[in-house]
């Protein structure tokens, strides 16, 4: 098998989340009452056998770091496995800050290096999907291919908002990718990238070297179009669900797309693991349900209390919701809670926000209302669906 080193990209801050991303990269948002993002390129990994990684971080990456630990929930520790976390740093010829996903990689070829790998993995931390790495490996190296990034089918209408790959032949693996183009107003195809490209090292050195003396340092926008025509480039296609949750709305539908009774993702059938020993889910007691609650279509962990009404909604470890409150259509994250007379509908509430008794926030009929982390929600107010509220607000200076 050939030697591989991935490199995931986890430490990007993406805006349309707003304040779910004030004090976290978009990698480390929690997901599913259990989980947070990039849990699932580290389970692909650990599926796919690769041991060998590097993850790079830039943005707030406390929680980040945090979350990884050693690397053990991903089985990624021992003599030959293991997890690198790959923060910018100042040298003689590299800047601060990283200046682009092509440029985060350039300035750690040195950690690649050192490996001594023959083919190099770069994927993005911050998808939701599960995909066993091993057969884009063989794909491309039954190419021969020098390059080879995997796409997904969208919508003709959805099409725009990504990087997207034209392919030739009707092999449904994939084929000789004849052209790329980030983001065009006129789609060139209906495959969009998933930021997952594989290239063998000696071709990834060269290109980067290239870039390095360029103005942006993109691996989409830069890199794949100049080596449509250089290169030995190739698409491969994948099919299964993926959740892209670039926008507040985006993420709210793939945390809804656990619920039900035939979900649209079944991550029962996934093999996804995550930091059980992170304090915010250890050493939790079970999850509580009162005599007088209602619970339906809900998903949920240990340290949950559950006593008023819950549907169709997603809580983490620590949310509390009192007798006499409502959650419909929402997501709590770690130790929120919902009081008496409360009525949550369409909301999210980030880790450690409480509304107050009589309280309205949200409207399942309208866009989804986000609550910061640390905010006081003041009893009877009324928010409104599609608010967005700063981290961090108490009930006492709520309307100064």
């Amino acid at each position: 098998m050939a030697k591989v080193v991935a490199m995931v990209l986890a430490g990007g801050r993406v805006d349309e989340l707003g304040v779910l991303t004030y004090y976290r990269p978009k990698s480390t948002v929690p997901y599913g009452a259990l989980y947070r993002i990039i849990d699932f390129p580290l389970s692909n990994l650990m599926i796919s056998g690769i041991e060998r990684v590097g993850i790079l971080s830039q943005y707030r990456s406390s929680s980040l770091v945090e979350h990884i630990g050693t690397g053990a929930s991903w089985e990624m520790i021992g003599r030959n496995r293991h997890i690198t976390i790959l923060p910018p740093f100042h040298g003689a010829n590299a800047a601060d800050w990283y200046k682009g996903t092509a440029d985060a990689v350039y300035q750690n070829l040195d950690f690649i290096e050192s490996l001594k790998p023959e083919l190099v993995l770069i994927l993005s931390g911050d998808h939701i999907y599960q995909m066993d790495y091993q057969k884009l490996i063989d794909f491309h190296l039954e190419a021969q291919s020098q390059m080879t990034a995997a796409f997904v089918k969208v919508s003709k209408d959805m099409a725009s908002r990504f990087g997207l790959g034209l392919m030739e032949g009707e092999d449904p693996r994939g084929g000789k990718l004849i052209d790329y183009k980030e983001k065009p107003k006129e789609p060139i195809s209906n495959w969009a990238s998933l930021t997952i490209y594989l290239f063998n090292w000696n071709i990834l050195k060269e290109v980067l070297k290239e870039n390095a003396s360029k103005d942006s340092h993109e691996f989409g926008r830069d890199i794949l179009p100049n080596m449509i025509s250089a290169y030995n480039c190739y698409g491969f296609k994948f099919y299964g669900y993926w959740g892209y949750s670039r926008t507040i709305e985006e993420y709210w539908q793939a945390n809804m797309d656990l619920l039900g009774v035939n979900p649209k993702l079944d991550i029962s059938k996934w093999i996804v693991r995550t930091n059980l020993d992170h304090e915010a889910i250890r050493d939790r007691g079970p999850a509580i349900i009162g005599p007088n609650a209602r619970v339906e279509n809900v998903r949920f962990y240990n340290g949950v209390r559950i006593e008023g009404e819950v549907e169709n909604s997603i809580l983490f470890p620590g949310a509390h919701v009192l007798e006499g409150a409502l959650v419909k259509d929402s997501i709590l994250f770690f130790d929120t809670q919902i009081a008496p007379g409360a009525r949550l509908e369409k909301a999210i509430l980030d880790i450690g926000s409480t509304v107050g008794r009589d309280a309205q926030v949200g409207d399942s009929k309208k866009e989804v209302c986000v609550i910061g982390t640390g905010t006081q929600i003041p009893k009877g107010i009324k928010i409104d669906g599609g608010v967005s509220i700063d981290p961090g607000l108490s009930a006492n200076n709520f309307f100064k």
